[in-house]
């Protein structure tokens, strides 16, 4: 454990921007809601039939969790349903950020050369992650005392959040010890991460019907957490049950990290052929071989999201049915047209700036390999860097299109009318492209800032999440690419800005190509 004090201070420099940026939205964004219901419901009589209603759907008990009450503290905790997963997510990605990234870097061999012990470098993330997920605690607590809410309900609801990021850096510290590469970590603890959220959706959807597999959300990491019920029950026995699972999760990857070598992974690789094939001799053929299992896993995962997101549009149509003041309140969330259609434009949105994040990944892959020095060698022979570039771009570019449709087309065959819906998923890719090419902009003119293309897209969701419910003005609410695009199905299509979009993701995309070729590699 010798030097980890000083690996913190590292880990707090290089992720001086990054880390407040999710400390601060995740654990903002509560409170956020909770001013969007204030203005919402005028009466107590509208917030008691929105909870009525929207606590007997499944579709809906799917999404966000169960509805445990009809306070305003448990409608905002219902509500911020999908907020643990963006936390484990930032959780997870910041200890594999930290330890198998910079095993796989090279940097952990010259850190370990000097006197640093063998768990330092994974006591130091977990500690820096853990402390993030308790300022996000402590903001939730803190903001929702101060805006009057049940002190007792308030700390049980920063529970919720903080252990949401602790068992999921747990998580990821046994995903870092599994794999030889960051990239085979990442996939492993989000794996799980899906995983978890589908159990936790299966077993809460079953508890408002027949019961039957309601134990499903036992087995969920997300579940151990939710059922803490904030504001409701403020039971305190699933977070015993989650802390006890992050302990022994911490235990179980400081075990592994003692029994590999440095560099090395439990799993082994597996080798690849003595020669390459003929698909590896262009520039293309290997960027295909660097990104077929992203896309692959990608384009699965949003197959899935699709059927899920049309299920839930089937109990829309029954929630607008069953109460016409709760459809007009979805409406003013969603906002024009019908209930279903500004259910799918909202939905849409949310999946579009997921898509988001593997149009920057998929770009960031050109950093990575400058990084690791395979570009060094590439660009040695007589591949020029713009050929090299245009690999990981063409991915970057229709990898998102190919996942945007095949989620628009599962939910809209899943909903009984795909065309409306695929339309809605195209309609978002222009915005997809702003922010793919902004990464390219830092890839290539300031590289060592190219990890801010991810607040690009924590901008992008608070302004989605909370800007219509909080009335933000305009020029606050046009700095999000997305919201120039056409909300389908909710409004009518105009071909202007998804023209003036592309044009713009061009013109900042080409920059960066040109930056790319003027500057040295490695930078």
């Amino acid at each position: 454990m010798t030097g980890t004090g000083r690996l913190v201070r590292l880990i707090l420099r290089r992720d001086r921007v990054v880390l407040p940026i999710w400390v601060l939205l995740l654990g903002l964004l509560p409170q956020l809601y909770l001013a969007g219901f204030q203005k919402l419901f005028t009466t107590d009589a509208e917030r008691l039939e929105y909870a009525h209603v929207s606590g007997a759907n499944a579709g809906f008990a799917g999404l966000y969790g169960p509805l445990s009450g009809d306070s305003l503290g448990e409608l905002v905790v219902w509500r911020s349903g999908f907020v643990p997963v963006m936390i484990g997510l930032a959780a997870l990605l910041t200890v594999i950020r930290h330890t198998r990234a910079e095993e796989e870097a090279g940097r952990s061999d010259l850190l370990r050369a000097t006197v640093v012990g063998r768990w330092a470098q994974l006591a130091a993330a977990l500690l820096v992650t853990m402390l993030s997920g308790l300022m996000i605690g402590l903001l939730v607590t803190g903001s929702m005392i101060g805006a009057g809410e049940p002190r007792e309900g308030s700390i049980a609801f920063g529970a919720l959040f903080t252990l949401s990021a602790w068992l999921f850096a747990g998580v990821a510290a046994i995903a870092a010890q599994l794999t030889t590469s960051s990239r085979g970590a990442r996939m492993t603890a989000v794996l799980v991460l899906g995983i978890s959220f589908v159990l936790r959706m299966g077993g809460d959807i079953s508890a408002i019907g027949d019961g039957r597999l309601a134990w499903l959300s036992w087995l969920s990491p997300l579940g151990w957490a939710q059922k803490i019920i904030p504001y409701g029950e403020d039971n305190w026995a699933p977070a015993v049950i989650a802390l006890l699972g992050t302990v022994m999760a911490v235990a179980v990857a400081g075990v592994l990290l003692a029994r590999r070598d440095l560099g090395a992974g439990l799993l082994a690789s597996r080798l690849g052929p003595a020669h390459a094939g003929a698909g590896l001799s262009s520039p293309l053929g290997l960027a295909w071989r660097l990104h077929r299992g992203l896309l692959l896993g990608w384009t699965a995962g949003f197959a899935a999201l699709g059927v899920v997101f049309g299920g839930v549009g089937t109990s829309v149509v029954q929630l607008a049915a069953t109460s016409n003041e709760v459809a007009d309140t979805f409406s003013k969330i969603g906002g024009s047209g019908s209930i279903t259609d500004a259910y799918f434009a909202s939905t849409t949105g949310i999946c579009a700036l997921v898509v988001s994040l593997y149009a920057i990944q998929a770009t960031l892959r050109m950093r990575d390999e400058e990084q690791n020095g395979h570009a060094e060698l590439i660009l040695g022979t007589a591949v020029g860097r713009t050929s090299w570039a245009a690999g990981h771009l063409l991915f970057a570019l229709l990898g998102p299109a190919v996942a945007m449709a095949v989620q628009g087309a599962a939910a809209g065959l899943t909903f009984g009318d795909p065309g409306p819906v695929l339309g809605a998923a195209l309609a978002q890719l222009p915005a997809i492209w702003v922010l793919g090419a902004v990464t390219v902009l830092l890839v290539g003119a300031v590289p060592r800032f190219a990890a801010v293309a991810w607040g690009t897209v924590a901008v992008s969701l608070l302004i989605l999440l909370v800007g219509p419910l909080l009335e933000f003005p305009q020029w606050a609410m046009d700095v999000s690419p997305f919201t120039h695009v056409p909300q389908l199905p909710a409004a009518s299509f105009s071909a202007v800005p998804e023209i003036v979009l592309i044009l713009i993701a061009v013109l900042i995309a080409a920059t960066g190509l040109a930056a790319l070729r003027r500057r040295d590699i490695p930078a």
